[in-house]
């Protein structure tokens, strides 16, 4: 009956870690690399510097931003995707939000 309880103790806290390895990175197969170069190549801080003015990256960091989450994160970069018809696909798209995340909201 001991060694059931320990086996059983060890899946649980092998799960526990698993699940908190998966909390800790929301796009734990994007490249933030590549989703800098698609910033950069897209221009995106120039349709941002319309709305907040500076350089753009303002948007990401005011106090009244519209993204509260990693799940709005990337709907928001699916959103700027479809609007500007920059044509990336969806592992484009996760690359653009890890790459957002990582610089500027810290999401986990």
């Amino acid at each position: 009956m001991t060694f059931k309880r320990e086996l059983m103790k060890l899946l649980l806290a092998i799960m526990l870690w698993a699940a908190g390895a998966a909390i800790a990175e929301p796009f734990p197969k994007a490249d933030a690399g590549k989703g800098q170069k698609l910033v950069t190549q897209s221009k995106c801080n120039a349709c941002h510097v319309s709305i907040v003015g500076g350089d753009g990256t303002a948007i990401y960091t005011r106090a009244d931003r519209k993204v509260k989450s990693a799940s709005g994160l990337l709907s928001q970069v699916r959103t700027c995707n479809a609007m500007l018809g920059t044509n990336w696909y969806p592992e484009d798209e996760e690359n653009v939000a890890a790459y957002l995340n990582r610089t500027y909201y810290k999401f986990k």
